[in-house]
């Protein structure tokens, strides 16, 4: 290679943006280069791989040279294939074998077949066409063509499909080998995984990665603690796959034994992990480990990480400190992510901080970041539960009108609920009769929790025969039926669910409340037998109720107890509610003042409601109440809520 081409080769290698390549694409035309192969290629290449938003202009390149070959072609495919238009790499190899004169190899098949398993297009109709033309050019059993349709089938859930492929190879790999393990677990085939995992003669890091992944994502907890404890080493995927497994399945405290035991190891936690673990906090309130997992943070030298950011943004603001969310909010070294930006907006929502949250998205859009259906989704959630409706309807028509988004039934929901909370209950069903899409069961219920809230009866048996057609056997919506006609007074009707609810066997969901004292988490369950830390909560509460009757004028709201028992029994009923229970063992526990802080995976009842906003005020304690659907701060006798939840 003469010194000029080479300096023409080093120029593109080092070449980082489209307008550099232009000019250096410019030099080739005048000194002639354009037209060899080598180079043309290699320009190619790099427009397909390393300069972003390049693509059009690698794709114009190969249209423009009069002779494309297999590499060209491959190149431009594995490009689109990584790109957010993975459908343009089926089109360019579409391209490729109408020439007649480029027969597409391996490579070109595996890029094809990445492409159409990418989330984007994931087509199982595209994969078996390009499957047949595999077979077709002979080279289906191929190692590195087979892989990529394995995985295809697993991503489309076709488990039998991708087995096959498999058994075609004539010596698999271990990366074919773990690709069908992934494959199983992809179509839920855990025996199936497991099955292959046992006749794997070698394994590595990544096969028993695979298994983990494969256990956590199908909930199969203590299958993947017992593979864990097999595993013969462990890496940082291994410790971070276990804490988001815990995380994700609702096992918190072995998310955070897990974390500890890492660190114990003295493995250095990854963005994954630490992402987890605060998870894992964010979902239980653990606040106080989620606070020394801050300072590990920034001790380690992890704050400029934008993924830990925003994590620790969520595990504030759902632990119940907006206050520290936006300071780490605002301390972000990093460029704030959309992500970043829309937790925040969120963190504000749950506390019903309306305002400000439309203030953030104002910000954030002046920015130059583009709001995306999620910020949208946290936009509409902050005005319906700040009671901003005209703000509401404003940016819910901005969405099309001003940033060409189209609303989806998320969107639609939000608005429902948005005139459902504040009593717009006929304006509400009749937004949803002209909703563009079908209203889903989601959309109806969230009506139907207005009219429970509101006590309209006449409403509520109306969208109930709308649900019995989409989701006739969920027993929410018949509890919170139950609730409008126990809030009406209709306990015949009352009586009449229940006993549809026995016979069918359909059973409330169970509240539960969870509750920190002194970096421990502790659950409390509804109706849950007097022994233990729940004997010495129920001993508490009844101090506590006594000494609110006494100072406060506390009277029990029991309009949705029961309507054949005694007022004693109706008042005996709502005290065994799981977030009273945590209230009382807080108080039993923590030192005098503590702030408290509880997660109830229900909607707050009203009487509850009650008892925090007067024990706020007579034990002068701030409470913090996370229930399905916000935030409520109690202090000094009010709540943060406005009574509006």
């Amino acid at each position: 290679m003469s010194i000029a081409l080479h300096h023409c080769n080093s120029l593109l290698t080092t070449c980082k943006n489209l307008r550099s390549l232009t000019q250096i694409h410019a030099s080739f035309i005048k000194s002639g280069v354009d037209i060899d192969a080598y180079f043309t290629g290699k320009l190619i290449l790099q427009c397909s791989i390393s300069i972003p938003d390049a693509l059009p202009y690698a794709r114009r390149l190969l249209l423009s040279f009069p002779h494309p070959d297999a590499f060209m072609f491959n190149t431009l495919i594995r490009g689109y294939s990584q790109s957010d238009d993975p459908h343009s790499s089926i089109s360019v190899f579409v391209e490729m074998t109408r020439k007649g004169s480029i027969f597409p190899d391996s490579f070109s098949f595996a890029f094809a077949v990445k492409a159409a398993a990418a989330a984007e297009l994931l087509s199982l109709r595209t994969g078996v066409q390009l499957h047949c033309q595999a077979l077709k050019h002979g080279l289906g059993s191929n190692m590195f063509v087979a892989t990529t349709l394995i995985g295809l089938y697993g991503e489309c859930g076709c488990v039998e499909f991708a087995r096959k492929v498999f058994d075609e190879i004539l010596e698999p790999n271990l990366i074919a080998w773990n690709a069908v393990v992934t494959a199983c677990f992809r179509g839920n085939d855990v025996a199936g995984a497991e099955e292959i995992f046992g006749k794997m003669n070698v394994r590595d890091q990544m096969s028993w990665n695979v298994m983990l992944a494969g256990y956590t994502k199908a909930g199969e907890i203590e299958s993947a603690r017992r593979m864990f404890s097999e595993m013969p080493s462990k890496d940082d995927v291994s410790w971070s796959t276990m804490i988001v497994g815990f995380a994700h399945n609702g096992s918190f405290r072995e998310a955070f034994s897990c974390f500890r035991e890492l660190r114990r190891a003295e493995m250095r936690p990854n963005e994954v992990s630490l992402s987890g673990v605060l998870s894992a906090c964010s979902q239980s309130g653990a606040f106080e480990f989620g606070k020394a997992l801050h300072g590990f943070v920034d001790k380690a030298g992890y704050s400029w990480i934008v993924s830990v950011n925003n994590a620790l943004i969520d595990m504030y603001s759902r632990c119940g400190s907006v206050s520290l969310a936006r300071l780490v909010f605002e301390s972000m070294q990093e460029k704030k992510s959309i992500v970043s930006w829309t937790s925040m907006i969120a963190g504000l929502a749950m506390y019903g901080h309306g305002d400000e949250a439309i203030r953030l998205f104002d910000e954030m859009t002046e920015s130059g970041v583009a709001p995306d259906k999620i910020s949208f989704i946290s936009l509409l959630y902050a005005c319906s539960h700040a009671g901003l409706i005209r703000e509401g309807e404003d940016y819910f028509s901005k969405m099309k009108r001003v940033y060409h988004i189209e609303p989806e039934i998320e969107h639609y929901g939000c608005m429902v609920d948005l005139y459902g909370r504040s009593g717009q209950l006929q304006k509400a069903y009749s937004f949803i009769s002209q909703m563009p899409v079908p209203p889903t069961a989601v959309v109806w219920r969230t009506l139907l929790g207005a009219c429970s809230s509101h006590g309209d009866t006449e409403l509520a048996e109306q969208v109930k025969q709308r649900l019995n057609e989409l989701d006739p056997n969920n027993h929410g919506d018949l509890v919170l039926l139950s609730n409008v006609y126990a809030a009406s007074g209709k306990w015949k009707e009352v009586a009449s669910i229940r006993k549809s609810m026995i016979v069918h066997k359909i059973k409330k969901v169970t509240g539960w409340s969870l509750v920190e004292v002194d970096k421990a988490m502790y659950k409390f369950t509804a109706g849950e037998k007097k022994k233990g830390i729940v004997s010495e909560a129920h001993e508490k509460l009844k101090e506590i109720i006594l000494r609110l009757k006494d100072e406060a004028g506390y009277a029990p709201e029991v309009a949705n107890a029961l309507y054949d028992i005694e007022e004693e029994e109706k008042e005996d009923q709502v005290s065994k509610h799981s977030e009273k229970l945590a209230l009382a063992f807080a108080l039993a526990r923590l030192p005098q003042g503590a702030s408290i802080r509880i997660v109830k995976n229900l909607r707050i009842c009203r009487d509850c409601h009650a008892v925090m906003k007067l024990t706020s005020r007579v034990y002068g304690v701030e409470i913090v109440v996370r229930d399905r659907n916000r935030f409520h701060s109690f202090k000094d006798g009010s709540c943060s809520c406005r009574d509006y939840w």
